[in-house]
């Protein structure tokens, strides 16, 4: 089956009497899981500059994330129902300049 944001791939397991006891699906933000870092670590790149961000460019370079998937955003929440991201700023040299996760 295809979707906009590549193939979804079902695995089912049912026990004797058709009711379902694993369930595995690869939905295409697996599949587009490498590209989709790539994308925003170059996006993160050409757009931080010197340590400073704002609100804005990290609305850019999540724009990056919604190319790939526009769901993903939206669709990805702990039990708690907070978003579960984490950004961390990084200097050239891979040293921890800032991070926060909403």
């Amino acid at each position: 089956m295809e979707a906009p944001r590549g193939t979804l791939i079902h695995d089912y397991e049912t026990d004797e009497k058709g009711l379902v006891t694993n369930v595995n699906l690869i939905v295409g933000t697996t599949h587009n899981n490498a590209p989709i870092n790539m994308s925003v670590n170059q996006a993160a790149t050409s757009l931080i500059k010197n340590g400073n961000y704002d609100q804005g460019i990290l609305n850019q370079v999540e724009m990056a994330i919604r190319a790939y998937d526009p769901c993903l955003s939206c669709a990805t929440h702990n039990l708690d129902g907070t978003i579960a991201v984490r950004v961390d700023i990084v200097d050239a040299e891979g040293n921890l300049m800032d991070s926060f996760k909403n």
